[in-house]
């Protein structure tokens, strides 16, 4: 009887040159990821492993690996670069652009921390306004650094699993907050009148400001209903967070527990704060990981309190600003609408997983 099904896959087998030219592409992950990933591919498909097994290792679809196993077989490494898209000629070599990409990520100018694109066109000999069409299209941005932090606590997973399971599966009966203090919010007025806003013109305001204080603002975001519950003092203490828990008490349905998610802080943690939970055992407190505060959705609401109330006002006194707070949480209340939290735990871990291996690799590399 005659086979049938899709017929057996042709074997690869590399030239030395070939070779050699794939592990070069294999090395350029950061300046041609595409390419590098296709001549990774070949060169685990050359090695024997079936097509499955390169998707496998290199964490992409089968279809993918049969895709550029047959084009390489076909067109040999040619095949593997990206086809020329219509348009006028190109007046610079794919060699010139690769080497652009690999000293910006590779290199830095002497006596510099980054590159410009004028430096780069001196040093590439190339107008600015094509190192910057190259940068670009590599997504490249010398001129922005973001600034991150990878938690090392020892039960991360854990506290993801419970902070998360409480955003997307809250109990039954209970009803859950998430906790921050505001530290140290100034009262600034501005040194000249603010100019209002004109046709052609915007808001004016000076630069420079007088000082009348600082406050310190407690808040508890309702998960539920995105309303906050908010104390301003001055100083956050132990006795001002057991304070500020007496008001939460007095607010919430007693039949009700109460879980409240909040950081390491250490006045979270004085004795003050554990004699008042041991005798209001409704309280539950569930504490983030060390450098994650972005898994307090409190401090989302922080954020908008400073971009809509606190950056551009300009506040005489410690009432005025005391008023503009409660004045924007009263607003913020109204509008009822809750943070919908949308990862896994499952989601994030893995995310931070491939955070982790990513920053090894890259400095393996540079090793």
């Amino acid at each position: 009887m005659a086979r049938t099904g899709r017929p057996p896959k042709a074997k690869i087998e590399l030239t030395g040159d070939e070779r050699t030219e794939l592990e070069r592409l294999g090395r350029r992950a950061r300046t041609n990821r595409y390419a590098a990933l296709r001549a990774k591919i070949i060169l685990a498909s050359a090695s024997g492993l079936t097509n499955l097994a390169v998707a496998a290792k290199l964490r992409c679809s089968e279809s993918t690996v049969r895709k550029w196993r047959n084009r390489f077989i076909e067109q040999r490494v040619a095949g593997l670069y990206d086809e020329p898209r219509p348009g006028a000629p190109r007046k610079i070599s794919d060699d010139a652009v690769e080497d652009i990409v690999v000293k910006t990520l590779e290199t830095k100018p002497k006596g510099r921390t980054h590159w410009s694109t004028r430096k780069m066109a001196q040093k590439a000999g190339v107008s600015h306004s094509t190192v910057g069409r190259i940068w670009r299209t590599f997504g490249l941005q010398p001129h922005i650094v973001k600034t991150f932090k990878v938690s090392d606590d020892p039960l991360f997973i854990e506290k993801v699993r419970d902070i998360v399971g409480l955003y997307l599966n809250p109990p039954d009966h209970a009803m859950v907050f998430s906790f921050d203090e505001k530290p140290q919010i100034q009262a600034l007025e501005r040194a000249q009148p603010i100019l209002p806003m004109d046709l052609g013109q915007p808001e004016r305001q000076t630069h420079n400001y007088v000082r009348h204080g600082t406050l310190d603002l407690f808040a508890a975001l309702n998960v539920a209903t995105g309303e906050v519950i908010g104390s301003v003092k001055k100083q956050h203490r132990s006795k001002d967070l057991v304070a500020f828990f007496r008001q939460l008490d007095k607010e919430v349905d007693g039949n009700l527990e109460v879980h409240v998610i909040m950081d390491n802080l250490s006045a979270h943690k004085g004795p003050d704060v554990k004699r008042w939970l041991v005798r209001h055992p409704r309280f539950v407190i569930h504490f983030t990981p060390t450098y994650s505060s972005w898994l307090n959705l409190v401090e989302r609401f922080f954020g908008l309190l400073t971009e809509h109330a606190l950056r551009r006002g300009s506040h005489t006194s410690i009432p005025s600003l005391r008023n503009a707070i409660y004045e924007y949480i009263e607003a913020h209340n109204e509008e009822g609408k809750p943070f919908k939290w949308i990862k896994t735990a499952d989601q994030i871990l893995e995310s931070v997983k491939r955070f982790g291996q990513r920053t090894i690799q890259l400095h393996g590399e540079q090793e």
